[in-house]
């Protein structure tokens, strides 16, 4: 890996395009790579995760409504592309809004967390979808996923958007847009126009998950595919972006992030050099935001051990010692009423650790439904229990969150939980039981075992087993046989109507 310096540039000052990060972005998408034998494992593990938990939305109501849209406005003059639990074929830019939704909404799939946070598995929807629709093979698709992981990993791992309070997803566009340059076998200099236009048109506000959450946190990601698809589309029709999108005086950095004298170190593969960026990212086993997976684990194993915990006539207290991002971000540190109300939406819910580990320790379990479901969220003895919880930022947390090394590198906490009869347990946990240096780290068998645990009740053994073949058979597909990577269920339809 090379360490590119990155800084504003004024006016005055020539910056070759070059030297700009979006051109050296470009040029890592612009090179076609084999991918190693255990990045190929990855990439199918996540299309494997990806389709679980898009069968699992397919009856909710952002993913009906992006759905409809899609079969309503995507109609394609070209061959298309596939939308999970439809027949219909639809333009790319369409059906990977309607997949990023699906795969999004429950916040279950894979996450990497570094100066930023992501969710990486958001390239794959766009770049599949375009991979379908121009009649590329799963070599290809393999390729650009790998770059998508890259781009955005790399991104991650350097340049912090939350602290200006700018939506991760801004990283996304432009991954997502040089993976599907590296799928399309396009050159650097139309790669280079894409991540620029995809990056303008993908900066936004995190109030998305702040406060009252709306059922927008499902479908920025899609829109960031969306636009990324528009905008190679662009490029490859010769039109161009601003520039330097991230370095210029009145660009990205200047007036979005850090400011004028701001400086980044960003590290990027040298040319040759493998793409292995995806073996640094883990997958959910809990459906609710990453930070919140560790402690998940922690208090199942706490009720389960201790069931007189799970009685809040019993508890004094509970204070969870943590990281800065979760305290800050999915905490009581927030200082968002809406992380403590029995009303919230589930996608407030699934951004409130006091809720969510109050029903995982009474619960012993955790359920991507039945652990939001409004009746259980409205439990008196649940909302007495979770009102007792708070979190605290601890410096040696957040130390290791931000660790470089992955043997350290952590995202759980320390519990300190004082009874009313002046008794004190104390625990803690790293890292989830599914990362890789967890107690039951995810490999294919579990993704396998996840995928059927979600498809169960939604789509027929025969299409199970039909969609676990394609997609651990991907860098060997054709283009007809890359259709295949879709799902067909027995869904709703959206039940309301909008312009389309």
């Amino acid at each position: 890996m090379k360490t590119h310096d990155v800084r504003v540039y004024r006016s005055e000052e020539h910056l070759p395009r070059e030297d700009q990060l979006a051109w050296k972005l470009a040029e890592v998408a612009a090179e076609q790579l084999d991918p190693a034998p255990e990045v190929t494992d990855m990439v199918i593990n996540r299309v494997i995760d990806n389709a679980a938990v898009a069968v699992a939305s397919l009856g909710r109501a952002p993913v009906l409504a992006a759905r409809d849209q899609a079969e309503q406005a995507g109609a394609t003059r070209g061959r298309g592309a596939t939308v999970f639990g439809s027949a219909a074929l639809v333009s790319p830019e369409w059906a990977a809004w309607a997949n990023g939704v699906a795969v999004r909404e429950l916040d279950y799939h894979d996450t990497f967390l570094a100066a930023d946070y992501s969710h990486p598995a958001d390239n794959i929807p766009a770049i599949l979808a375009v991979a379908q629709h121009t009649g590329r093979d799963g070599g290809a698709l393999l390729r650009g996923i790998v770059t998508g992981y890259e781009l955005q990993v790399d991104l991650v791992r350097s340049i912090c958007l939350h602290k200006h309070k700018i939506d991760h997803v801004a990283h996304l566009g432009p991954s997502a847009a040089g993976g599907i340059g590296t799928l399309l076998g396009l050159e650097a200099e139309t790669i280079y126009q894409a991540i620029g236009q995809a990056l303008h048109t993908t900066t936004a506000t995190r109030q998305s998950r702040k406060g009252e959450i709306s059922t927008w946190k499902a479908h920025a990601p899609a829109f960031a595919g969306k636009m990324a698809v528009e905008a190679v589309d662009r490029a490859m029709r010769g039109q161009t972006s601003p520039s330097p999108i991230y370095e210029g005086e009145d660009g990205v950095i200047a007036w979005l992030l850090d400011g004028p004298e701001a400086r980044y170190q960003v590290p990027l593969p040298e040319r040759g050099e493998q793409r292995r960026a995806i073996l640094d990212t883990y997958t959910k086993e809990h459906s609710a935001e990453y930070q919140a997976q560790a402690l998940i684990d922690l208090a199942r194993r706490l009720g389960n051990a201790r069931p007189e915990l799970r009685d809040p006539a019993n508890i004094e207290r509970i204070v969870l010692h943590t990281s800065h991002h979760t305290h800050y971000v999915i905490g009581s540190g927030a200082n968002d009423p809406q992380k403590y109300d029995p009303d919230a939406s589930r996608e407030t819910l699934d951004h409130s650790i006091p809720y969510i580990f109050a029903v995982a320790l009474q619960d012993g379990a955790w359920h991507h439904v039945a652990s939001y479901a409004p009746e259980r969220a409205a439990r008196p003895d649940t909302v007495e229990l979770w009102r007792k919880i708070t979190t605290q930022e601890d410096a040696e947390w957040t130390r290791r969150y931000h660790s470089t090394d992955p043997a350290e590198k952590a995202f759980g906490g320390r519990v300190e939980i004082d009874l009313v009869d002046g008794t004190r347990v104390v625990d803690e946990i790293a890292v989830a039981d599914a990362h890789p240096l967890g107690a039951r780290p995810f490999a294919r068998e579990q993704y396998i075992a996840k995928f059927r645990m979600l498809a169960d009740g939604v789509l027929a053994d025969p299409e199970i087993e039909r969609f676990l073949d394609a997609a651990q058979r991907l860098p060997e597909l054709t283009a007809s046989e890359l259709l295949e990577l879709n799902v067909m269920g027995d869904v709703p339809s959206a039940g309301t109507k909008g312009i389309f």
